[in-house]
């Protein structure tokens, strides 16, 4: 996958997780994962576009390696709320954690990559 399309993807992911999260109720539990799930979906974009300017290979990998726990937290984060039945869209649910473990594993395979350079 070319640079562009990831941060396409990557971007248009972020703006899915926060069309859901309008859809959220307003309970306590609700507003405080749904405003971390925004934090960390959209930071994986965010770092995603640092780490494609980074100045060494040191500062990339650094930069991934930040998005890429960003992903997990996301993944949790949805899977908690999954449990708890905070988000009643199940299906666009589903949908965004296949998205999520997806775009985990192209990071995963990307660091390998770089690492062994």
């Amino acid at each position: 996958m070319k640079p562009n399309q990831l941060e396409e993807r990557l971007i248009k992911f972020s703006v899915d997780v926060i069309l859901l999260c309008k859809t959220i109720d307003k309970s306590f539990a609700s507003e405080h994962l749904t405003k971390q799930l925004i934090r960390s979906s959209t930071s994986v974009a965010l770092n995603y576009g640092e780490a494609r300017s980074g100045e060494s290979t040191k500062d990339f990998l650094h930069k991934m390696k930040i998005s890429l726990k960003e992903l997990r937290e996301s993944y949790v984060n949805m899977k908690i709320q999954k449990g708890a039945g905070l988000i009643l869209n199940t299906q666009d649910l589903e949908r965004l954690l296949d998205k999520n473990n997806q775009l985990i594993s192209i990071f995963v395979t990307s660091i390998k990559t770089a690492s062994s350079k």
